[in-house]
């Protein structure tokens, strides 16, 4: 354990803790029939949780009165300097004790051995031996009491505490109570115990009140050598419980009952009659302060106990609930697939040139007088080939007419004026099918998309959630470092690793995940912090990316417009991966930025999604080639792994990109047309891995235009040494400027995004 540090305020709830500290001072050194100096085991305890070492001081000088000998004192004062004038020391030079308190534990005992007078115990072994045997008892109290009373100052009533603490609480209210019967009487510990008694039985209404009443009852069995004490505070406990149902009034009356009834077992009547008024009064009392407590009191602490009480029901439950939500989601997935599925199949079957051909002699020749005879010499060959003819080209002429049938058929321009009729309808329901086989394509796609984001979800959910050992050593290391968790769960391992803690709303985050990542091993951040109540909160730590990111944006609208054509998108996908985009609209102005508005908007929800990004630009652009208007888009998309540092560049339509480097130029171009163009996109697909320090440049034509020529942008870049994006933005954006002399001739806009190592 560390040092203290002392650094508390006198305010009237500290004055309270140094009175109590004081008083168990003095009552300790009660507890045994020598008046030996426990106090200085309890000097100790509290000089290592960081109580003033001038204060305690007094009062292990001034219990020391209990041994009624100018030795006794002589001893306290000179353990008294070692142990706070060791303290104080350490204090007064600022730094913080390791083994050195364990050095001043043993050196305390020396005036205990040969200046306290002790004349020994009816034990076959000589009285400086039992002294010694005594010292070494005080050493174990002393680091005892140390963990029953850091555990009383710092976790009581915030978080709930551990098996071993609870004992080593039970320890310090064993010497403790064991002085309060000595100093001040049977009947003060009645009073004092009955009341913690009634007090547990109301505030807990379960069977941990029980073990509680044993505990009160163990410095009565030291006292009394025997162990029905016991069986009558946990007779009281249990009937206490009983009547919790009917009302804190019922329950605190039942002792007056239960009370006088066990004493009877154990031969209080034969006392005299004032150690029976005593006992009696004092079972009263405790009766009487239980009822006369204000409500709000009651409810403030069972406030407090529901926040650090054990669950375990939740932990059984996460991976059930996980599985039956990865089964729906899987079966979502799949109903969706069965769409896409039955959108792709086409069963639509287009009219043939042999159809239409079919259909023109049944509607043209049917009535004709030389229909065998054309027959006969084969000109519904030559009627096949002007059908064929006219499918292509969407309508026929003289020119197209085959001359055998021109010179035979005596009705040529009503064969002409009827076969483009027919063409016509042909192409108007080509047209429509052609659309609505675009339409079940893009809802096909569509379908694949949501089925591939519900596929991955549910494989996501169907895993196993392990949960992580370390709960424990992290609620050690955290109250070293005094924060007091009231709850701690730990699951997950690796990259997803989650740690959720419940805290106070004042929390210093930063000093929270430095401690947990040293605790667990693993580099962690403050993922997210959710307020409870009004001074607590659920603080949700994941592991922390291996790099951070800065981004810089410097733009400039074209010469007499109020608005810039470009857009752009810095969006965090999610903990662990960002997406930066430009989008520049063909043109300037408003539709110009309603353009790359609209593509970006669409960008950012279909890649927060996490739909795949093949079905991504493919949707994006028909949606654009369905407004209906000449609107296309350039497009520069870069999605990056704050893990590895990968980076997913798109490129469509757009102009030349780059990646810094201290030591070199990479540059990013594709070969693409614009987006909404044409139906199909055929974007330039590129992998780039950063590093710490590395810059990544997006810009719009209006930027690289100004420069003249490759050449004169690509020497500019590489003189440049720039430190952060914004500034890199800037003055990109200035040179290209100045290279317009002053006056913008197009939208500009630079994009720049830095890779950090995360801090």
């Amino acid at each position: 354990m560390k040092g203290p540090v002392f650094t508390t305020p006198l305010t009237l709830k500290t004055a309270g803790k140094y009175c109590a500290l004081l008083a168990s001072m003095v009552l300790l050194n009660f507890a045994l029939p020598r008046r030996e100096p426990l106090s200085a085991s309890l000097l100790f305890a509290a000089l290592a949780c960081g109580i003033d070492p001038l204060l305690l001081a007094a009062g292990h000088l001034l219990s020391s009165a209990a041994a009624l000998s100018w030795m006794a004192t002589l001893s306290a004062f000179l353990q008294a300097l070692i142990l706070a004038g060791g303290y104080w020391l350490f204090k007064h030079f600022k730094r913080r004790m390791t083994w050195e308190k364990y050095a001043l534990l043993l050196l305390a005992q020396i005036p205990f051995l040969f200046l306290f007078p002790h004349t020994g115990y009816a034990l076959p072994i000589p009285p400086i031996w039992q002294k010694v045997l005594l010292a070494a008892f005080m050493i174990m109290l002393s680091l005892l009491f140390e963990g029953g009373l850091n555990a009383l100052l710092q976790r009581a009533f915030r978080c709930r505490l551990t098996a071993a603490q609870l004992a080593e609480v039970s320890l310090l209210w064993l010497f403790f109570g064991a002085g309060l019967c000595s100093a001040l009487g049977e009947p003060v510990f009645y009073a004092v115990s009955l009341t913690a008694l009634l007090l547990a039985a109301q505030l807990l209404k379960n069977a941990a009140a029980v073990p509680f009443a044993v505990v009160l009852s163990l410095p009565l069995c030291l006292a009394h050598a025997e162990l029905l004490p016991m069986a009558t505070y946990s007779a009281c406990a249990c009937i206490a419980l009983l009547l919790t149902p009917y009302g804190r009034i019922a329950s605190a009356l039942s002792l007056l009952l239960c009370f006088p009834a066990a004493m009877a077992l154990e031969g209080l009547y034969a006392e005299s009659t004032a150690h029976i008024v005593f006992t009696l009064s004092a079972c009263l009392l405790a009766v009487i302060l239980t009822i006369a407590l204000p409500e709000k009191l009651y409810r403030r602490a069972k406030h407090t106990l529901l926040f650090y009480r054990e669950r375990s029901l939740p932990r059984i439950a996460i991976n059930r609930n996980r599985r039956a939500v990865g089964e729906r989601l899987y079966e979502v997935s799949s109903l969706f697939r069965e769409i896409e599925t039955a959108f792709r199949e086409d069963g639509r079957q287009y009219s043939t040139a042999a159809a239409l051909s079919e259909e023109l002699r049944y509607t043209l020749c049917s009535d004709c007088a030389g229909r065998q005879r054309c027959e006969k010499e084969g000109l519904f060959a030559s009627m096949d080939r002007l059908v064929s003819v006219g499918a292509v080209k969407g309508q026929v002429s003289l020119v197209d007419l085959p001359a055998d049938l021109g010179a035979k058929c005596g009705n040529a321009a009503g064969l002409l004026f009827a076969c483009n009729r027919l063409l016509a309808q042909y192409q108007g329901t080509v047209r429509e099918e052609e659309s609505a086989r675009e339409s079940r394509r893009l809802l096909a796609e569509q379908a694949h998309g949501v089925s591939e984001i519900l596929r991955d979800i549910a494989l996501e959910q169907s895993e196993e959630c392990v949960f992580a050992e370390g709960e424990n050593a992290l609620a050690g290391a955290l109250a070293q470092a005094g924060i007091l968790s009231s709850e701690i769960f730990v699951y997950g391992e690796g990259n997803s690793i989650t740690v959720s803690l419940t805290l106070p709303q004042t929390v210093n985050a930063k000093k929270l995940c430095s401690v947990a990542s040293a605790a667990l091993g693993v580099p962690l951040a403050l993922a997210e912090k959710i307020g409870l109540n009004e001074g607590s909160a659920c603080f949700v730590l994941k592991r922390r990316p291996e790099f951070d990111a800065a981004f810089g944006v410097a733009t400039r609208p074209k010469e007499g417009e109020n608005r810039s054509g470009d857009t752009y998108s810095v969006l965090k996908i999610d903990e662990r991966r960002f997406l930066v985009a430009l989008s520049d609209g063909m043109g300037s102005g408003p539709e110009a930025r309603d353009v790359s508005d609209r593509t970006l908007t669409l960008l950012e929800s279909f890649y927060k999604a996490k739909m795949p990004s093949e079905t991504v630009l493919s949707t994006v652009n028909r949606l654009i080639s369905y407004s209906g208007e000449e609107s296309f888009s350039c497009l520069d998309l870069a999605a990056v792994d704050l893990d590895t540092g990968d980076a997913d560049i798109v490129k469509i339509g757009s102009p030349v990109g780059f990646i810094l480097t201290p030591e070199e130029m990479r540059v990013l171009e594709g070969e693409s047309l614009p987006m909404g163009m044409l139906d199909a996109v055929h974007p330039a697909t590129l992998r780039a891995t950063l590093q710490a320090g590395d810059f990544m440049l997006f810009m719009s034509d209006g930027v690289t235009q100004a420069f003249g020529s490759s050449a004169e942008l690509y020497a500019y870049l590489s003189a440049l040494r720039p430190l952060n994006p914004q500034s890199l933005a800037e003055e990109v954006l200035k040179k290209a400027l100045n290279c317009y002399r002053g006056k913008a001739e197009d939208d500009m806009t630079v994009l720049a995004v830095k890779l950090m190592k995360t801090a």
